[in-house]
This record gives structure tokens, sequence and C-alpha cells, in this order.
């Protein structure tokens, strides 16, 4: 069975379009070619700075034939009295069939002609033929570009083309304008190591061909010599090295020959913070910093790793050059933060007012007094000390003044941390300090929460804030477009309240500021406030389901289906909805939700038709003894009434176990009131014995309401 080899070559490729791309093909080639019925043994695909490759292997030679119906036109056309017409004669021709070969099958549509056709296979070639310019032009990218005269687009200039079937050249052309480019065996190597073309013999030579023109084409294997060159030039260094995902994927897709050079700066540069240095290096200079060993907190030698994709036996001229431009990026780091060390952080705060948050929303300044305001409402359903509530204040007040200062303006990724740097040098307190640079966390999913209360109201106060206000302009987050990341910022307002069971009351909070808001704005604040709380629903069935793994049914069941109930009670208390939820899903993984409910959804489905409010549990007030016929009512009744401590100590103590022991109690009157010898008929032809009945069932119902909606959990999922 035969390979194929298909190499497109470029000028040099932007590290993330490379990425993408080659996710991108080992996707789509596959299914493109199964849906052509040339499903390959392996399809693996390569890519460097300068080419995108795929080679497939164990291609069938041919497409196997296969049975394929036809459908022809409307029955009532192609048959008049039971003859042919021209309509049928015309469709039998054009398929290459005789009349006799035609036949009637009823559709969804009608009755429509149809025949049964064996169609031959195509060759592989002429297949790849059509499908290779698909696969290179169909690849998606940020600012794809246009070169020479025609209106092809891709990432950068595509220069040569190399398409083997086995050790046959695939006849290919890619055409732009003037420019056609034609397949051939012929690819190129190392631009500085091996300038000369390379000729490859057959499809499944491409790796060890281009290896040998010094160019790994195996982004995987690239990788892990970067790494384990790294390491080993730390070690000769005298220290370890931090292998960054982000940048060890960057430089990966930056070289075809990698190669780690050493190079050093000047000691003094080390009184700069760690961070500067680490930032300018990693999301700059695209280094690897050098640490210290054995140090209690991170310390850097005066040392750096960079990857080369030069020669390696010039080493050193790579080495100095690299050398010249960090220090000249220390150096303009070590000038920015002399600079901002001259005034304490808080005279930064004038200069907020100069920095546009949001068109219609104003200043930066204008941001930091709602967050301290809202911080301010967050505190007080807390009922924090005074001291706690004057340090929350102040980190408040400073949390944004380090995004004016030079350090932050030039090195934007250090923000937060610069912030906390300049809280300490200008005396703030330590936790003020720390707050600063917490109020970001968490940054994106997998990040690391705050780790002081401070840190976490303010930043908890700063994402309440943008959430209302980008709501209130009506900026709401549709499909995957979400600008101001608004989705991420409710997520980290539910996972901080939930990581340190902050008892505060969102739904309560939402209100205050939607008010403040549309005040301010002249909006709508109902309506600002019902898209708020949905958007938070919606949030928080995200998290129960991704992150707490929830069954679905079960979080309909705690967070209620258009419920307003629910809705309320969900955003006033976060910390209850989650325990309902985990609890919940306790029971049904140790088969308890089993024992109660059948009675329970029973229950719950006929006192959908009675008028009891569903926030009744005392059997007293709502239920007449004197209807009661049967014994089963009594005894329901007075089980009942022994739940309702149950119940309320639950709701107190969000501890459910107690209200399932409740139902667990309850559940055998309530299956001797449906099917024992002593049995009702609920839907009685007395309305009153029958609201009465109805009301038994509703207490039922409330009872296990407290806990969640039953008549939302699917029986045995």
């Amino acid at each position: 069975m035969p390979g194929f080899l298909l190499e497109v070559g470029t000028e040099e490729l932007p590290a993330s379009f490379l990425s993408d791309a080659l996710v991108q093909w080992q996707q789509r080639i596959p299914q493109s070619l199964e849906a052509n019925s040339l499903k390959g043994e392996s399809v693996q695909v390569y890519g460097t700075p300068r080419r995108l490759a795929v080679v497939i292997k164990g291609l069938p030679s041919v497409q196997a034939d296969r049975e394929e119906e036809i459908k022809g036109p409307p029955a009532q056309a192609a048959f008049k009295n039971g003859q042919p017409t021209p309509a049928a004669a015309g469709f039998a021709k054009k398929q290459g069939v005789e009349l006799d070969a035609l036949f009637v099958r009823p559709t969804d549509k009608g009755e429509f002609v149809f025949v049964q056709k064996r169609i031959l296979g195509r060759s592989a070639a002429e297949i790849l033929t059509e499908l290779v310019p698909q696969w290179i032009w169909g690849l998606e990218g940020k600012r794809l570009m246009r070169w020479g005269n025609g209106d092809a687009r891709f990432s950068r200039p595509i220069r040569w083309l190399v398409a083997l079937l086995d050790d046959t050249v695939l006849p290919l052309e890619l055409v732009n304008g003037s420019k056609t480019i034609q397949s051939d065996r012929i690819s190129e190597g190392h631009r500085i190591l091996h300038p000369d073309p390379v000729t490859i013999a057959q499809a499944t030579d491409y790796v060890s061909a281009l290896k040998s023109a010094y160019v790994n084409v195996d982004p995987e294997e690239r990788a892990n010599i970067i790494k384990e060159q790294v390491n080993a030039v730390a070690e000769n260094l005298g220290g370890y090295t931090v292998i960054y995902p982000d940048l060890l994927a960057e430089v990966t897709n930056l070289v075809e020959y990698p190669s780690a050079v050493a190079g050093k700066f000047e000691p003094e540069f080390l009184e700069l913070p760690v961070e500067v240095i680490t930032e300018v290096m990693v999301t700059h200079q695209r280094y690897f910093p050098v640490f210290k060993p054995d140090s209690s907190q991170q310390e850097l030698l005066p040392n750096f790793i960079t990857i080369s994709n030069g020669d390696p036996q010039k080493s050193d001229i790579v080495a100095v050059g690299n050398e010249r431009v960090i220090r000249a990026r220390l150096a303009d780091g070590r000038f920015f933060y002399e600079a901002d060390l001259t005034k304490p952080l808080e005279n930064f705060l004038p200069q907020l007012e100069k920095v546009t948050f949001q068109e219609e929303l104003g200043s930066l300044r204008a941001k930091v007094d709602r967050i301290v305001k809202i911080a301010e409402q967050i505190t007080s359903q807390l009922k924090l000390e005074e001291s706690q509530s004057q340090k929350i204040q102040r980190a408040a007040l400073l949390c944004k003044a380090d995004l004016v200062t030079q350090m932050v303006y030039e090195f934007p990724e250090l923000q937060g941390i610069m912030g906390e740097k300049y809280a300490l040098a200008s005396g703030e307190d330590a936790e003020v300090a720390k707050a600063i640079f917490q109020h970001y966390l968490p940054t994106g999913a997998g990040d690391i929460l705050p780790g002081t209360l401070t840190g976490k109201i303010v930043g908890l106060a700063d994402r309440l804030d943008t959430l209302v206000s980008i709501f209130g302009l009506g900026l709401i987050p549709s499909g995957s477009s979400d600008p101001f990341a608004l989705r991420r910022a409710a997520n980290a307002v539910v996972k901080i309240t939930w990581f340190d069971n902050l008892p505060i009351n969102l739904d309560d909070l939402l209100t205050q500021i939607a008010t403040d808001f549309a005040a301010k704005y002249h909006k709508d604040q109902g309506s600002l406030t019902a898209a708020l709380q949905e958007f938070f629903l919606q949030r928080i069935r995200t998290l129960l389901q991704e992150d707490k793994q929830i069954d679905y049914d079960l979080v309909n069941a705690v967070l209620g289906e258009n419920d307003p109930e629910y809705t309320e009670r969900t955003l006033k208390d976060l910390l209850d909805v989650r325990d309902r939820a985990l609890y919940l899903q306790q029971i049904r993984n140790d088969s308890t939700l089993d024992n109660i409910y059948e009675t329970v959804n029973r229950s719950t489905r006929l006192a959908a038709q009675g008028d009891l409010d569903t926030k009744q549990l005392e059997p007293t007030t709502v239920v007449r003894q004197e209807l009661f016929q049967k014994p089963s009512e009594v005894a329901l009744y007075n089980a009942l009434i022994e739940s309702v401590p149950q119940t309320q100590a639950a709701q107190q103590t969000r501890n459910y176990q107690l209200l399932v022991v409740a139902l667990t109690k309850i559940a055998p009157a309530v299956s001797n009131f449906f099917d024992g010898p002593d049995s009702v008929l609920v839907m009685d032809s007395d309305p009153e014995v029958k609201r009465n009945r109805l009301h038994l069932l509703g207490l039922v119902r409330n009872h296990a309401r407290v806990l969640a909606d039953f008549g939302a959990i699917v029986k045995n999922l």
C-alpha cells in the first residue's frame, strides 16, 4: 500500500500559526481521507518555521467500489399511466442504465424514482490531486497575507511544493496570479547548515532525508531535544531552569535545528526584582532563566539560555549578540524601576484619571472608586472587623495604581506584581501589598486563587464592577466572543466564594451594584439585574458539571428549571447550592437516592396539581384533619409533623443528611398512602378532600425541595 508525502515550503511562519496549522491538519486530513474512502494506516503531521508536511502511510491505491442509490425525479413526473415519461428516460440515460433498472421508493417528500448504481473506485492519485489544494488553502489563522499579484492567502509566501506518492511525483499546481508553484521532489534543508536543495527519493524517506540536511521536522522531537539541552546547560552553569510550557512551544516552532546557547549578564542587574528579569527573558527575549540551586526562594544566576537556529560552532558569537540585547533590556528595566520608586504608590493615583477603562465608563480612577465601594459592600455583608476592613479599603484604592508606572507601561504582564513591590517599598501593610497582586488571581483555568482575605474581596469587587458595567452597556458575551473575559470573571467570583466558603449574598450585591449603575447611566435596573442573574446561573451550572463533576440532572434539580425560588436561593447562597449538589451526587453514588426517589417524585408530580405554597412545611396550618378518611392519611400527616424539626435543622445547618433521613422515614407512609391496604384516591370527587390530600403530597414535595427539585431528577441515570 503506497505512502504519500506532502510538504509545503514557505518563508518563516509565525510560531503561533505553525502550532495551529499542525493541529488543524492532524484533525482534518484523516477526516478528509476517510470521507473519500482513502483511510490510511497512519497520518503524521510535521512542521518547522519553513515548512508544513504530512506523511501518510498505508494508503489504498484505489477506492473500493461501492453501491450508491441515486435519487431521480418524482414518481408522478416519471411515470404516467404506468408508462415512463421523457423525465424517466432522461434520468436513465444520464445514469447510463436501462429504464427497467429504475424503481420507485417513498420518501418524506413523497414517492421518487431511484436507481442503484455500482460506482467504481477512483485512484488515490486522482483523489489526492483534488484534496491537497483544499488542505493547504483551507488552513485558518490570524492575519493571513496575500503576496505576489494573486489572491491566494496564506500565513507566509509559499516557495516550493513536494508531493510524492511512493517514489512518484504527484503532479500538482498552486496558482497565485502570475506565479505557479509546481510539485516536485525537491525540498530545502537548513538555511545555514545545508543551503543545497534536498532530493527526496520516496515519501517515507522524508524525515530521514530532512534530518540529514539539519532539519528536524518533528516538533515533539525538537521539543525534547530543547528540554534536554537546556537542562544540561543550566546544570553546567551550576543552576537549574524552569521549562515554561508556552516558551517551550514557541521556541520549538522557531527553529529547525535547535542548539542551546548560554549567555551571561552583569550581576548588578540581579538587584532588580526576579519577576522583572524573568519577564524580560521569557516573554520578550524567549530565553530560559537560570536559577540558583537549593535556594529557599527563586534566586537567579547572572545567566540565560537561548535556543539558536544557527551553526552550533558559532555559539560564542550568538551568545555575544544576545548578551548585548539582554543588557540593554535590563538597563531599561532598572531605569523604570528606579524612576518608579522615587514616589509612593499612592501618588500614581491621579494619573489613573488619564487612562480610559472603557469609553462610556470613564477612567481607571473612576473604576477604582467603584471597586472601593463594592469592596465595602462585601465587607459589610461579611461583618468583618474594622482592622480587616481598613486593609481591604486600602488595597482596593491602590489595586490599579501600578498600571501607570513606567515599569508596567513597558511590561504590562507585570501588573499586580509590581504593584505589590511598590506598595511594600512605600511602607504599605504586607497584606495590602499582597492583595494588589492577588486580586488578579485566578488569571485563567487552573490558576491559583488569592491566598489572603483582602486579595479575595478586592478581586471579587473588581470583577463584579466589570461584569455589571459591561453588561450595563449591553456588551453581553455571545457565542465564543467574550472580549472582556466576562465568563472568566464570573467563574472567578464563584470559585473564590466556594473555595473559601465566603457567605456572600451575590443576589444582593448584583442588585446594589446594578442599581448604582442604572442610576448613573440611566439604564433599566430590572433588566440589567435579570441578565446578570441568568449569566451567573449559567456559570454556576457549568462549574458544577465540569469542575465538581455533578450529573446534569442533579444540577438541574438544585438550580431549578425556570424556577424563581431556586434562582433567588442559588444567588443568595452560593455555598448552599454547591453543598446541595455535592450531597445529591453523593447519595446517588451510594444509592441512598434510590430509597426516596420514587415516593418523592410521585408526590412531586401530583402536588403540581394543587395550590400549596412551595415554601410551606408545617402541616398543622394547611391540612384539615377532620377531612381524613383513611388511616394512611393520618400516618402521613404524623410523619410530616415529625419531619419538620429535621428539615428546619437541615435548612439552618446545610446538613442535608438530616433531611434525607426524614424523607426516608416518610417514604413508607407515602407508599401506603398511594398503594397500601389503606390507600386513597388523591383526586377525590369531593374538592375539599382532594385539596387536603394534595396538600399532604405538597408538603412531601416541599420538604424534598429544601434539597432539590426531585421532578428534574432522572431515574437510574
